[in-house]
């Protein structure tokens, strides 16, 4: 097994170098690295891009232009843990800018249809607390937001 980790490819039909740079300028940690162009009788036109590696929050990435054959769904979705309400709310705006789509329990989708989770760090210790009426309080609030209200959760857990 491979043990520098893994590389996380995306595909894109024509914005995967525009989608590198979006998220470089979100995330810390984060560059662009090596372009590859499709060369004369590729299945895209000869000197588009076909592929761009980049580094998102240190995580690898490889942006492919592979047509439009293939979709985002929510099936495969990056979680951002934040330690606060300004990290959610930061991660939640710039990701969901220029025609990206909010959706429910912190999930949203950025204008290239790729899904995220923008979560509290201590949401999985409230959703798994020994106490099961903590649990239940803290999911019934989550299930109706959107964005996650940190302070709406903490009030839940403590059953305020």
């Amino acid at each position: 097994m491979a043990s520098d980790g893994f590389t996380t490819c995306l595909w894109f039909d024509g914005q995967a170098e525009e989608a590198a740079h979006f998220y470089v300028s979100i995330f810390k940690n984060s560059s662009v690295g090596k372009i590859a162009r499709y060369p004369e009788g590729a299945p895209q036109p000869a000197g588009s891009v076909m592929t761009v590696e980049f580094t998102a929050n240190g995580h690898r990435f490889l942006g492919l232009n592979g047509g439009p054959e293939f979709k985002f769904s929510e099936a495969v979705s990056f979680m951002i843990f934040c330690e606060n309400q300004e990290e959610i709310d930061y991660y939640w705006t710039r990701l969901a800018e220029n025609g990206g789509e909010p959706g429910p329990c912190g999930w949203l989708k950025d204008r290239y249809g790729v899904s995220w989770q923008v979560v509290p760090d201590r949401l999985d210790e409230m959703i798994t607390d020994p106490d099961p009426a903590k649990a239940a309080r803290v999911t019934q609030a989550f299930m109706a937001m959107g964005k996650f209200d940190i302070a709406a959760l903490e009030k839940a857990y403590a059953g305020e």
